[in-house]
Formats: C-alpha cells, sequence, structure tokens
C-alpha cells in the first residue's frame, strides 16, 4: 500500500537527522555510495578524546581546509584517504582538543624569561643576592635592572631592618625593581626610588601603599599593589621586542599544548606585537587581549568612547580585543590587599585588623559594567577576595537589569574565596568563576594565604560546588604571577588530587572539592575556548569546528592520577596545520 506524501516526507526529514547526526557514517565506502572528498589530514589508530558527550571518543579523524570533516572509526576513515592526504598513525597514543589558557599575562612572561633577572619563587637572600649581582655584572649599559619573582612570605621568612639598603649593597648605581610571585607588589632599591621621586614625604601613588622604615619613616624599599604603576614608570619596549615577544610565548604555548590564550591586563603596545606576528603569518594560536584600566583607586568611570576606539583599531585574524580587564582589590597574602567579607589575622599582636580595600567603589564599578556590558565588551575583574566577588556579582546583576542578558559572560578573576550565599549567583547571572592562578594545592604562596587569612584561609577554591551549581568556568595560568610556567598539566592534576603535583608539599588543600579527570579538562578545553568567544569554533573536536588538537605522549585516563603532571605534548595542530610533530 502506497504511503501518504506527509508520511513520506517524514521518513524522509528523520532519516536526514539520523545521517546529519551520526559523525562515523560517511556517503562514500567501498559498497558504491557516493565517494567523499580526499582529506588534507588524517589521524587514525588512535584514542581521541573529543570532549563532545554526544562521542566522547573516536579513533580516526579527517581534516579539510582546516576543519573536521570526520570523527569516527578507522575503517571508515580509510575512504577520507587520497593521493595527497597526510595520513598520521597515532598508535594508540591520545589524542585531544588543544588548551586554551584564558588567563594569562604572555606578555610579561616572555619578557621576564627574554630579558628580566630571573630566581625562582623560593629564591633566599643568597640566592636573590647572587642573581642580582650577576645581572648587574652582566648589564653594563642598563639603567634598570627588573626581575623577580621573590614568595609572598619572603620578608615574613626572611625579615630586614631595611630592604632598601639591602638591595643597595649588591646593585652598583642601576635601579633595581624586583616583583614578587603575584605580580602586585614591588621592592625597590635607592636609585630606583629616586627615578621614581619616592622619597620621605612622597604620598602614596593611588592604589599603591609605600611602606616606611619604622626607625627612620624613610620608604622601606618595599611598596604594594604597584602592577599598574610600575608600568607607568619603567621605560617601554621597543616595538621589535614585542615582535620577539609574541613569538615566543606563541611557541612555548604551544609545546604545552596551548592553542588559545587570553591576555588578561593587554596594553595597546603588547596587543601589537600579536597582530605583527599575526600579519607576518606567525600566530600558532588564538589570542584575546583583555585592554588594561588605570590600576588602582579611581573615582570616575571609564571612558567608554575611548575603550572601544582601543578595541575597534586592534584586530586581526586571530587576534580578539572585545575584551577590558579591572582591578578590583589585591591579593590575600602577606600583603593582604584583597577586599574580604571578614578581617585577616593581624600581621602582629600589635597590628590593627584590617579586611582589605577595594579599589573602585561599587557604584563606579557598576556604571562601568554597565557601560562595557552595552558596548559588547566582556568584561574580566580581578577579584581575589569574597567582598570583591561579592560587589562585583552585585555589578553584573545591575548591567542584566540594565541591558538584558546579552550572553556576554563577564569573568571573575582569582575567584577562589566566595561567600556561600554568592555561589549560586554566577550560574543565575552567567558570570564565569576565573580558576586562577594554579594554587588550588599546598605551596609557599598558598601558605602565606592562609597565614594571612585564618582559620578559613584553607577553603579555597570550592570548584566543585561551583560544578554542581552550574557556574561557567575557566581556567588559566597567570603566569608569570604564582605559577612557574604556562603548563596546564601539573594544574589539571592538582584539580584532581588537591595535592601538590610536584610533591615538595605535603597534605591537600580542601580535599572535598577535587573533581574527576574529565571535569578538569573540560574546563581546560571546551570552557575555557568559550572564554575567548571560541566555543562555537574551537575546544572540543566536533565535525565543523576547527581542529585545533595535541597528542600527548600518554593516556591520561590510564596512567595513574599522579602522573598527569609529567604529560608532554608530541604534536600540535592548530586550524588544521600541523605546527609540532610528524
Amino acid at each position: 500500500m502506497k504511503l501518504e506524501l506527509h508520511k513520506i516526507l517524514a521518513l524522509i526529514t528523520l532519516s536526514a537527522a539520523v545521517t546529519a547526526c551520526d559523525s562515523s557514517s560517511n556517503p562514500g565506502s567501498a559498497t558504491g555510495t557516493k565517494a567523499v572528498p580526499a582529506a588534507d589530514i588524517v589521524l587514525t589508530n588512535g584514542n581521541i578524546y573529543t570532549v563532545n558527550p554526544s562521542q566522547p571518543w573516536a579513533q580516526a579523524v579527517a581534516i579539510n581546509n582546516g576543519k573536521y570533516s570526520y570523527i569516527g572509526d578507522v575503517q571508515s576513515a580509510q575512504r577520507y584517504i587520497g593521493s595527497n592526504t597526510q595520513v598520521i598513525d597515532l598508535a594508540g597514543k591520545m589524542a585531544m582538543p588543544g588548551i586554551n589558557d584564558a588567563h594569562v599575562h604572555p606578555m610579561e612572561g616572555a619578557m621576564k624569561d627574554l630579558y628580566n633577572c630571573n630566581f625562582p619563587f623560593t629564591a633566599t637572600p643568597n640566592d636573590i643576592a647572587a642573581a642580582v649581582s650577576k645581572c648587574v655584572a652582566e648589564q653594563p649599559e642598563a639603567l634598570w635592572i627588573r626581575g623577580g619573582q621573590w614568595g609572598s612570605d619572603f620578608f615574613v621568612d626572611y625579615p630586614m631592618e631595611s630592604p632598601r639598603d639591602w638591595l643597595d649593597q649588591i646593585s652598583g648605581d642601576k635601579a633595581v625593581y624586583l616583583s614578587d610571585d603575584a605580580l602586585h607588589n614591588g621592592w625597590f632599591n635607592s636609585k630606583a626610588l629616586e627615578l621614581m621621586g619616592i622619597a620621605r614625604d612622597t604620598p602614596n601613588p593611588p592604589g599603591v601603599e609605600i611602606l616606611k622604615d619604622p626607625k627612620t619613616g624613610e620608604p622601606s624599599g618595599v611598596m604594594l599593589e604597584v602592577f599598574g604603576f610600575m608600568g607607568e614608570t619603567l621605560p617601554e619596549r621597543s616595538a621589535q621586542e614585542y615582535l620577539a615577544a609574541a613569538q615566543y610565548v606563541v611557541g612555548v604555548a604551544n609545546r604545552f599544548g596551548i592553542t588559545g590564550m587570553k591576555g588578561a591586563s593587554a596594553t595597546d603596545q603588547q596587543i601589537g606585537g600579536f597582530i605583527a606576528l599575526d600579519n607576518a603569518g606567525g600566530m600558532t594560536a588564538y589570542y584575546a587581549g583583555s585592554l588594561q584600566t588605570p590600576y588602582g583607586h579611581r573615582q570616575q568611570p571609564l571612558d567608554v568612547s575611548e575603550l572601544e576606539s582601543r578595541r575597534d583599531a586592534q584586530a586581526s585574524p586571530h587576534v580578539d580585543t572585545r575584551y577590558i580587564k579591572l582591578f578590583m582589590d589585591g591579593v590575600p597574602t602577606a600583603s593582604r590587599t584583597a577586599a574580604m567579607l571578614a578581617p585577616y589575622l593581624p600581621e602582629t599582636p600589635d597590628t590593627a585588623a584590617t579586611s582589605g580595600t577595594l579599589h573602585i567603589s561599587e557604584d563606579v564599578l557598576t556604571a562601568d559594567v554597565i557601560a562595557m556590558d552595552k558596548a559588547g565588551f566582556t568584561v574580566k575583574i580581578h577579584t581575589a577576595g569574597d567582598r570583591s566577588v561579592q560587589v562585583a556579582l552585585n555589578a553584573i546583576e545591575a548591567a542584566r537589569a540594565a541591558n538584558g542578558n546579552n550572553e556576554l559572560r563577564h569573568e571573575l578573576s582569582h575567584a577562589g574565596y566566595i561567600g556561600p550565599d554568592d555561589i549560586q549567583r554566577f550560574a543565575q547571572l552567567n558570570a564565569v568563576v576565573g580558576l586562577t592562578p594554579y594554587i588550588w594545592s599546598p605551596s609557599p604562596i598558598i601558605q602565606s594565604v592562609v597565614n594571612a587569612v585564618g582559620p578559613r584561609g584553607e577553603q579555597y577554591w570550592p570548584i566543585k560546588s561551583l560544578i554542581e551549581s552550574g557556574a561557567p568556568l575557566l581556567a588559566g595560568s597567570d603566569w608569570p604571577a604564582a605559577a612557574v610556567n604556562m603548563s596546564p598539566w601539573a594544574a589539571i592534576e592538582s584539580m584532581v588530587t588537591r595535592a601538590d603535583p610536584i610533591g615538595d608539599y605535603p597534605g591537600q588543600l580542601w580535599p572535598e572539592q577535587a573533581i574527576t579527570l574529565a571535569q578538569a579538562l573540560e574546563i581546560f578545553t571546551l570552557h575555557s575556548a568559550h572564554a575567548l568567544r571560541l566555543g562555537e569554533r574551537s575546544g572540543s573536536i566536533e565535525l565543523g569546528k576547527s581542529a585545533d588538537m595535541i597528542v600527548l605522549n600518554q593516556h591520561l585516563f590510564e596512567v595513574p592520577i599522579k602522573a598527569v603532571s609529567d604529560t608532554l605534548v608530541e604534536t600540535v595542530l592548530f586550524e588544521g596545520q600541523l605546527i609540532i610533530g610528524q
């Protein structure tokens, strides 16, 4: 009996829908069905983790014009191999989407590696003396010696009568500026203070605190919250240096398996280095630059038109500047500059308790976020204390009420401390928790935080609770702040173990908040791709998405979790081009 016309059409529609959803099926095969175009590249015989819940694993992929054209089994992948197809045999190795580092200071990290005077976070006074003396001797023509990074508890562990005088003894005629592990605080010698115009009676610059020698009243050589102030003070790097730094850091990122990164606070000169590299055909990673705004205390909202002009003047195929960085507070280390809901432990029995301070009042922040949201910017807000988190969420809530929920996913960076009543608000407001930096395990900087915050200090980074609440998340290294490099693998491991992946520091940090390996990988790939506005283009292995893929030296789901931090990246593809590997 003949089917009615509407039933025939329904069957055709259903068949087409099933075929479209099955990425393993293809019209070309040896049985005589329609041939398919030969792929540019076929990767086969692998364990390919897609981060796509509808097809979590595959054995092979085909790539045409930089995008995935087939994802499935080895046998079906043979149909895509032509005479000019490059075939890569994965030999059973694990492959996955490229990592996205959604909060990093790539130019600062590159400049540190290429040009600065460096020592580890664990450096002792003797280590620092040796490093600075060597740098002074090797740079006879330099006016400034800049470098770091001393640990947050350095002056707690190694009290100095005068940090300035101590540096003077090893710095010769050079101006010396050494940053701490968080990049927020600085240590200076007398020549540096002189060049900056910092003397006994100099008032604190906006947002900066000049610590004084308790005996003499002179500047001690240590200044708190100098991040933005030093950017305006130090001599500017050349355009050639910025281009060299961009080229360097993209190469570093690729070697760690990173195919996308977001600069957490970028100057126009820094962005220019990436644009120059992109125009020269050298960008093998996506870069999103969060436009830098004035650091420290301010009383007036930002000039939206000026920021729009900066955004619109800076773009290239792989460089996106639709982002803004705001700073609400400092850090919850021994400096006690993050804004908290409850007071820190006093530094000494004679010291008055403090809860830190907000850089920007709630009214000014709210005006900024509403205006930036309306102008189409994603706003990244530095919120290291739970009070800053609460105030920032209030501002985002006001922006949603004023402008409607336009799906711009504003971010709260370093939101490791969150009031219990604020956990659910992230999902409600489509606000993103910035899981940065890589400090969710015991370490010197964590010890400094716990010593300052007190008994609740270990309740840091409630990642599991945030996932259960449905909060959007991103992950970022914050390198060179706190993290020794951009590698994501130690951080991924520690999100699962909540323990130091290197094994130098015992114990766990709030182990109840441990998450699964699959959850950690999704945060570092697809979730962080959304933070770069690339979620529909990259971050998972799906048909039509950009072929941004990495091949690892080990199967992450088959090795002990404590081996994940040892992962090496053997092959990197970016937009279907082989960057590292065979």
